[in-house]
């Protein structure tokens, strides 16, 4: 998947211009870095755009442990959204991620995630959102 084409995706999931969707998607996958191994972070980094894989490059080896709540509450603060934003965002880009990636690769990191992250794994079609208003 191309750069645009992967920020395009997550501006229409989310229902945002593709400008907030840029800083949505650094955002997520800044906090996915630290919520996995820096090896798996390595390994997603190398299937996205390369405008994408810095975002990923990890800052440590070791996963730090956090739970979805603090996992939102990153991105919220990184992308400066309120955490309902967060949470619907962080739910389009790794739906994104999901389109991006190899299912293997996926799934290697959905399985260093805990369960709580389950709500974030729902996909989001990319025309389900309507207009807001």
């Amino acid at each position: 998947m191309k750069y645009d084409e992967f920020i395009e995706a997550v501006s229409q999931r989310a229902n945002i211009p593709p400008d907030e969707a840029v800083v949505l998607t650094r955002a997520a996958l800044e906090t996915l870095s630290e919520r996995v191994s820096g090896g798996e972070a390595r390994d997603i980094a190398a299937q996205l755009p390369r405008a994408l894989q810095a975002a990923l490059l990890p800052t440590r080896e070791a996963a730090e442990p956090f739970r979805v709540e603090e996992f939102i509450r990153r991105v919220s603060e990184r992308a400066v959204l309120d955490t309902p934003l967060a949470w619907e965002g962080t739910r389009a880009v790794i739906t994104t991620l999901r389109d991006a990636v190899t299912i293997g690769e996926f799934d290697d990191v959905i399985k260093q995630l805990p369960k709580d992250f389950r709500e974030l794994l729902t996909p989001v079609s990319r025309w389900s959102a309507g207009p807001q208003i």
